[in-house]
């Protein structure tokens, strides 16, 4: 079976296009924009539509629909005086407590909603009506956790991976959530609605040009400086496209297409679609781990790991592919800069721990002391490796004593340099300052770059904790 997302949609949740798209140029825009959506997702072959709504927020766990035949009248709590919105949908009740047991077997807190009034929430509704207006794909509803991070909404868009293949199902994935997310918070005439702020209109584009290139994972990565520049620090923008990029695939390679932008209400409202491709833009490492395994908090990153459940096998009446053997022993100190790759920390091996490369990046900030050794254009700058050097050795510290382990217990170390001849007599000095009297062995090796802009790495073997020293 081939990946299970066939379509992945990006449509905004408020009722305007529904209801009034007459009273604005922009919401009949968007509304055209639906259209031009649904007939994609008609086109697309897929055998049902999954809905993630950032306007249906749950906060313990998340909640599946899985009512058969969800029948109201629905009412925006906000823009009630739009008018009334009667529906009837078709629900993947099979898929939906699929999606469910796959979610808690892999440590979330997941329950299936089925009874009748269950009040779907604005966004769904809109989506739904829009989209697929005759039912002719059955669908499922998935609510937004208002406190998840990251990986916990990467692990949510794996359990979905997980119950299609079980079920060898197709699915277009849609995402309702407008970009920037300001509302008005006085009342507008319909011809005075417009962007919020400047910055919104900035961010709002520099999204829109990512997605129309395919560059789902690089939006999904975008989210830390976003949230660091708007002047609303809220994720609820970030979550769907975490979501999304868990579901369809953590990489560049899409065809993208906007079909519509305009402002919804002061939000930046688009409809956006991205098709699976051989081309990309390039995808790049990243300094975000790739979790698959939800382990009851938020800081999901610590602690042992723990194995993922058997994803279905892709073919039929084939049993399903094993789960990874269970570890114990990988480390993700939160401490420490977060790598760069799909890899931990650290890894124990009997006595023995084997810490993945450590370069010098500032935790939390990844600021790279003494400078970095290159622009953004690639061009060489000038550059501290003392101040590297040590920021390095205590990253390495960290980590052990993550481990329960300590600086002291170090017994080889490798380290790579991009100019010996430039940095070693600095590197040496430092080195020595906390090296010296724990006598390690070392290798010292050139090579001509690292994965970011630093100068040195190094690469650690210590003794475990618990192990008397020799």
């Amino acid at each position: 079976m081939s990946h299970p997302i066939v379509k992945s949609v990006i449509v905004p949740g408020l009722p305007h296009p529904l209801l009034v798209p007459e009273q604005n140029p922009g919401w009949q825009q968007i509304r055209d924009g639906f259209e031009a959506a649904r007939a994609e997702i008609a086109a697309s072959g897929a055998d049902v539509i999954v809905v993630y709504s950032t306007m249906w927020p749950s906060v313990i766990g998340h909640q599946m629909q899985a009512r058969p035949e969800p029948e109201w009248v629905h009412v925006d709590d906000i823009f009630h005086g739009l008018g009334s919105i009667p529906y009837r949908f078709r629900m993947d009740a099979d898929l939906a407590h699929a999606w469910v047991d796959r979610a808690r077997g892999r440590g979330l807190m997941a329950r299936a909603v089925d009874y009748h009034g269950f009040p779907i929430d604005t966004g769904s509704v809109v989506a739904l009506k829009l989209l697929n207006p005759d039912n002719a794909l059955p669908a499922v509803i998935v609510s937004s956790n208002v406190y998840a991070d990251r990986a916990e909404t990467i692990v949510l868009g794996k359990a979905l991976l997980d119950a299609l293949e079980e079920q060898g199902k197709t699915a277009c994935a849609v995402v309702v959530s407008t970009l920037s997310n300001r509302l008005f918070t006085d009342w507008i005439e319909p011809h005075e609605d417009r962007i919020h702020s400047p910055k919104d209109e900035e961010w709002n584009n520099k999204l829109l040009e990512f997605l129309a290139d395919g560059r789902l994972e690089d939006v999904a990565q975008l989210s830390r400086v976003i949230h660091n520049q708007i002047r609303v620090h809220k994720v609820v923008n970030f979550k769907p496209m975490w979501w999304l990029a868990a579901v369809a695939g953590q990489h560049n390679r899409f065809d993208g297409a906007v079909h519509a932008y305009a402002p919804l209400f002061g939000t930046g409202g688009a409809v956006v679609t991205l098709t699976p491709s051989a081309s990309s833009v390039g995808d790049k490492e990243f300094d975000e781990d790739d979790v698959d395994v939800y382990r009851g908090d938020r800081n999901v990153l610590d602690g042992p790991s723990t194995p993922a459940p058997a994803r279905a096998s892709s073919t039929p009446g084939a049993p399903a592919a094993p789960a990874p053997p269970r570890d114990g022993g990988t480390v993700h100190a939160a401490a420490a800069p977060k790598p760069v790759g799909a890899y931990p920390h650290a890894r124990r091996v009997g006595d023995l721990l084997y810490l993945s490369g450590v370069g010098s990046r500032t935790p939390g900030t990844d600021a790279i002391p003494g400078g970095p050794v290159r622009d953004g254009g690639g061009n060489a700058l000038d550059y501290d490796i003392e101040a590297q050097t040590r920021q390095c050795i205590e990253n390495v510290r960290l980590i052990l004593e993550a481990s329960g382990s300590s600086l002291d217990r170090v017994v080889d170390v490798t380290a790579f340099l991009i100019d010996m001849d430039r940095d070693f007599a600095g590197y040496n000095a430092v080195y020595r300052e906390y090296f010296e009297p724990i006598q390690a062995t070392r290798t010292t090796l050139a090579i001509q770059a690292l994965p970011t802009p630093i100068a040195v790495e190094l690469k650690v073997v210590a003794l475990s904790g618990d192990v008397p020293k020799p």
